[in-house]
């Protein structure tokens, strides 16, 4: 009845957009801007919430989409000037922590692991598998730089050090993000981005994150017994709302797990 009569005061909503699982361009059930651009730009625009709530459940991925997704979320929020609370569960680490930056308020549980503040790189070489079998492979380039870390031929210093240079240029843009985002949060003099993780309470000791809290009762103490919840998230394909999954699925599922497991979970 209240969406047929103006007159009527509604109950407040909170969006809430799930960011559940690791950042990555392309495969299903992975986080990337293009998969999540239709659900964030809904969250904020449908029914003129009062807050949009990031549910944040990550170990991290590509930087690229991290900066991509958090960059929408700051833009939508400053648009519609509305506030931005994210809710760490498990993890929020490296790219998770990346997403749980773009809120004003990061609110945790006592067990959630935060931090992991730094990139890294796991080329992977097959060389002495293919010297095993007896696999010659001839590679032929224009440009010395061309065919630089190649997991088919043996490790090149000078590639290792031009890696080590772009890993240690995004640092900087991820060191950049947290102390503007984070800005008269963090301790001085004390050097949070080494790829360290903390749990909860510590993390709120660290600067890193703001509270112990959890989404339902923080947001009905904030908004009413009343408020509703309207949740967001990536549309699922037609395979994958039946349950089929393909092997390449599979794959993405075993490399999440991988991810995860780097922090116990």
């Amino acid at each position: 009845m209240q969406n047929w009569i103006p007159s009527l005061k509604r109950p407040p909503t909170v969006a809430v957009i799930r960011l559940s699982g690791v950042i990555a361009t392309g495969g299903r059930g992975q986080l990337n801007d293009a998969g999540l651009a239709s659900a964030i730009e809904r969250a904020f625009r449908k029914g003129k919430p009062k807050a949009v709530a990031l549910v944040i459940n990550s170990p991290g991925g590509s930087p690229v989409q991290s900066s991509l997704i958090a960059a929408r979320i700051r833009r939508l929020s400053a648009e519609k000037d509305i506030p931005v609370t994210a809710f760490v569960e498990d993890v929020a680490a490296s790219g998770g922590y990346w997403l749980a930056t773009a809120a004003d308020e990061i609110i945790v549980d006592e067990s959630s692991v935060v931090g992991s503040i730094g990139v890294k790189q796991t080329p992977t070489s097959i060389l002495v598998l293919m010297e095993k079998i007896g696999v010659d492979r001839r590679v032929y380039t224009a440009g010395k730089s061309k065919s630089q870390l190649d997991p088919f031929r043996a490790e090149n210093p000078e590639d290792v050090e031009r890696l080590k240079g772009l890993l240690d240029d995004i640092h900087t843009s991820f060191k950049t993000h947290v102390e503007t985002r984070r800005a008269g949060k963090l301790p001085e003099g004390e050097d949070l981005f080494t790829g360290e993780i903390w749990l909860g309470r510590k993390a709120i000791e660290k600067g890193l994150v703001d509270s112990i809290g959890h989404l339902i009762p923080t947001m009905k103490d904030r908004y009413g017994d009343k408020v509703r919840f309207r949740v967001f998230g990536p549309r699922r394909g037609l395979l994958s709302r039946f349950g089929v999954r393909l092997m390449s699925d599979a794959i993405e599922n075993l490399e999440e797990r991988a991810e995860f497991a780097r922090f116990g979970l």
